[in-house]
């Protein structure tokens, strides 16, 4: 199908200059490789090239009805973009502010902008001087995850996947992108406190009822065999007092048999109480 066919059925035929520079960027691709290769075909990658040449010239296109005519699915379509955009070396502007407003998230442009300036600081602060001429910010998947990581920072909803298409990057390279943001850049945009599985956090109800000399270093419990050995004291001094009150008890009862039912019952009264003996807290 010729490209102004293309543009009739998508309304756009009374545009003859966005007709010839979508012809243009066709036959950039013909030159370039067999788009048959990543399984696009022609009438597919004549739309794609009547969208390229649109966003290039600013002109108002409608994806869905591009998306109809190519016959592809939606995500099929958006990756064959990409996937044309990259080989022909086109490479897309990524806009701050009008990403804000196309995912709704007006208020964190001045954040995203304050993240890419100090991203790129510290990231070239890091590279010998030798590499950093060569370091390239333009690309637009540094602007897409910076925009990700400042919606996230202040829990507003990104639809990553789109996010991703927008920008027209992969998705490991968005997420190798937004690693190494988050580590230069963890002041503005980390989340500190994570919430954390249930099945992952150890319980420690089970640490309460161990004594202190078998609890173990990993489990939280006492380093030290000074609290193991204070604790094997107090209970050999209660053993002691129990001795030496049953052998009163015994004596007394050898000595006047006749008693010794009331001589039990009054040793019993002034037998120390038997003190609880409390563990240290373990340490959260």
């Amino acid at each position: 199908m010729d490209i102004s066919d293309i543009a009739k059925k998508l309304g756009l035929d009374n545009n003859k200059l966005l007709i010839r520079k979508a012809a243009e960027i066709r036959r950039l691709c013909d030159a370039q490789f067999d788009s048959s290769i990543i399984g696009v075909g022609e009438i597919c990658k004549a739309v794609i090239c009547m969208e390229i040449a649109a966003t290039r010239l600013q002109i108002l296109f409608d994806r869905q009805a591009a998306i109809k005519l190519s016959g592809m699915s939606e995500k099929a379509y958006s990756r064959s973009f990409n996937s044309l955009q990259n080989v022909i070396g086109i490479k897309i502007k990524l806009n701050v502010r009008e990403l804000a407003v196309q995912f709704g998230c007006v208020r964190i442009i001045k954040s995203v902008q304050n993240v890419l300036t100090s991203y790129k600081e510290r990231f070239l602060a890091s590279l010998p001087a030798s590499r950093r001429a060569n370091a390239d910010f333009t690309r637009p998947v540094f602007t897409a995850a910076a925009f990700y990581l400042c919606a996230k920072k202040q829990k507003l909803k990104v639809d990553k996947l789109r996010l991703i298409e927008v920008c027209g990057t992969s998705e490991s390279e968005f997420s190798c992108v937004s690693t190494s943001m988050t580590d230069l850049c963890f002041d503005c945009v980390g989340i500190s406190k994570e919430k954390k599985d249930a099945k992952d956090v150890k319980g420690n109800r089970d640490l309460l009822d161990v004594l202190p000399g078998k609890r173990r270093l990993e489990d939280g419990g006492y380093s030290s065999d000074e609290d193991s050995s204070c604790y094997k004291r107090h209970k050999k001094m209660e053993e002691a007092k129990y001795e030496d009150w049953k052998s009163t008890v015994v004596n007394s009862i050898k000595q006047n048999p006749e008693k010794g039912p009331k001589r039990v019952i009054q040793a019993s009264l002034n037998f120390p109480k038997k003190t609880e003996t409390k563990e240290l807290p373990v340490d959260s």
